[in-house]
């Protein structure tokens, strides 16, 4: 049933990439080898100086539906030239008949049935307008990125952000920001706009790359997660909870720590958010009203016998 869905949802793909050399052609064996394949996959060599429009090439001419756009080169890595590069690549295919655009890293990998299962999430449910899944860092933890019993499954990761087309258009596509976080930041506005986003946690991509490495060196990827977690208006409540569990995460106890010090250094600083107010106001109304749930669930275990109730049910409302 999900096959033939899926199936009647055309879609196109973007990557832009930018020195992805080393890791770039295992998300071309992945893509090539999908059950149901794209209308367009532009691929945007941003400014690469490393080889990688030479890898896109070799596949370009054995596939038809792939294309290499190259934009001018550039000193600087930052997230506003990756939107930018986006953009440019968006426009290639904008006038396609398509239903679902999709944002994929040069750097991820996945099994051979992983769009085809986002596909018919979209068309089980006529009001996502956001899908993808948990990914496996295979440079850092060996291990899912995300235990999704603590973690809010509404935000969809960057590293594969599938849109249903309707949704990008209303939310005005990627904001650029020198900062990062723009596919939170889609998410969060989808949602604003009365779509559902979800990460999906039965299946998962493989992200080659430790996630933040390309601005900070990976023992300070935390340190600039907290500060960010400030700068895209998250709730001071919700980042203690968030220190308290990330110390028993890898790097162990240092992790934590570092989120803690990046979070409220820059409160104390006055550091400018990222988002809108609107933006950073919803957003921590969201995380507060995951918050009272969990409690309220708490409060249920603590006066029911334990055999009728299920605990996992508990983590995965955050």
């Amino acid at each position: 049933m999900q096959t033939n869905q899926a199936k009647l949802f055309d879609y196109v793909l973007i990557t832009p990439a930018r020195d992805e050399a080393a890791h770039i052609r295992k998300t071309l064996e992945s893509l090539v080898a999908q059950t149901v394949l794209p209308l367009k996959w532009v691929i945007v060599s941003d400014g690469s100086t490393d080889g990688t429009d030479d890898v896109v090439k070799e596949y370009a001419a054995k596939h038809d539906w792939i294309k290499l756009l190259r934009m001018p080169e550039r000193r600087e890595r930052h997230f506003g030239g990756k939107v930018h590069a986006f953009n440019a690549g968006y426009a290639q295919v904008r006038h396609l008949e398509f239903d679902v655009v999709g944002n994929l890293d040069g750097d991820a990998s996945f099994e051979c049935d992983y769009v085809e299962y986002l596909l018919g999430k979209f068309a089980e449910n006529p009001r996502l307008g956001v899908a993808g899944t948990n990914y496996w860092e295979s440079s850092w933890e060996k291990s899912l990125k995300y235990d999704y019993r603590f973690t809010n499954r509404d935000d969809v990761s960057g590293l594969c952000q599938l849109f249903r087309r309707e949704c990008f258009e209303a939310i005005g596509g990627y904001k650029p920001s020198k900062n990062g976080g723009v596919d939170l930041i889609a998410s969060i506005t989808a949602r604003m706009h009365g779509w559902e986003s979800r990460t999906f946690t039965d299946r998962f991509a493989i992200h080659h790359r430790q996630q933040g490495t390309a601005d900070a060196h990976k023992f300070l990827v935390e340190l600039h997660n907290g500060r960010k977690d400030f700068m895209f208006g998250g709730h001071p409540l919700w980042e203690i909870l968030r220190v308290v569990y990330r110390l028993t995460k890898k790097p162990y106890i240092i992790g934590g720590c570092l989120i803690f010090v990046g979070f409220f250094w820059a409160m104390l600083t006055g550091t400018e958010k990222t988002v809108s107010r609107d933006v950073a106001q919803f957003r921590r109304k969201e995380q507060m009203n995951r918050l009272a749930r969990v409690f309220r669930r708490l409060f249920v275990l603590r006066r029911t016998p334990q055999q009728d109730v299920d605990p996992v049910g508990v983590d995965s409302r955050l």
